[in-house]
């Protein structure tokens, strides 16, 4: 989370010197944060790949692409776009633009850029989330980051749509209190299973368990320690 960039420098620190299996940061992109996800990305090189991401209703259609410059200078190819929810404050200028128009539109302008897209399995049906991945894969994107999951099962009936040679990245977060997994719940509609506690064990096997199941398919794994730390997080697992 780029919330200060002494702190981000701090945190990347603080993964290499700890957590040896790590070999690419991905930075959010957050509104309330002036250091833009392009630019904290920048922070992890070259140690790290670093992979920014943008949100599609912040691309001006009539103005050159932001990251442009970033990414050449410090030899970023890679970024994820999400769609990007409106803002809260609405004195920030906001556009009719999609993850599916934006990928495009990166696909066309920046043809050297591995572009990859979400996986979202809470917004809308099972179905519909299919044929939107098929059409972003259409559109140019060459993988796909995940929503943080909760459990392994739905992890599975999603890996069944990841076609072979697409790189896929699951994610998990780390849920430590009521009020996280009220959030997580009601405002994103994940799904936990009955066995989720809010400890940190619990999260820390998860944590593995998700990592073993991407390793079993070839696949690839990010995790978004949240209010705690990621070496007490992650450690002896990464």
């Amino acid at each position: 989370m780029p919330r200060s960039r002494s702190g981000l420098r701090r945190e990347i620190a603080q993964v290499a010197e700890h957590l040896p299996s790590v070999d690419t940061i991905n930075v959010p992109e957050f509104l309330r944060y002036s250091t833009r996800s392009w630019e904290g990305a920048a922070f992890a090189r070259p140690r790290f790949r670093g992979i920014p991401h943008v949100r599609a209703i912040d691309l001006n259609p009539r103005e050159p692409l932001p990251m442009c410059g970033p990414l050449v200078a410090h030899g970023m190819d890679e970024l994820l776009v999400v769609s990007g929810d409106p803002p809260a404050d609405m004195s920030h200028r906001v556009y009719n633009v999609d993850a599916e128009q934006a990928i495009r539109r990166v696909a066309r302008e920046l043809p050297h850029v591995r572009v990859y897209a979400g996986l979202d399995p809470y917004r809308q049906s099972f179905a519909r989330e299919r044929d939107y991945l098929e059409r972003k894969l259409e559109a140019g994107a060459v993988g796909f980051f995940s929503q943080p999951f909760f459990d392994l099962r739905l992890m599975d009936a999603y890996a069944d749509l990841i076609p072979d040679g697409v790189e896929m990245w699951w994610g998990a977060t780390s849920v430590l209190s009521e009020g996280s997994y009220t959030y997580w719940e009601s405002r994103n509609h994940a799904v936990f299973p009955r066995s989720f506690r809010p400890t940190l064990e619990w999260n820390r096997q998860f944590a593995a368990d998700l990592l073993q199941f991407a390793r079993d398919r070839g696949h690839h794994a990010y995790f978004m320690p949240i209010k705690t730390d990621v070496v007490e997080y992650l450690g002896g697992i990464l």
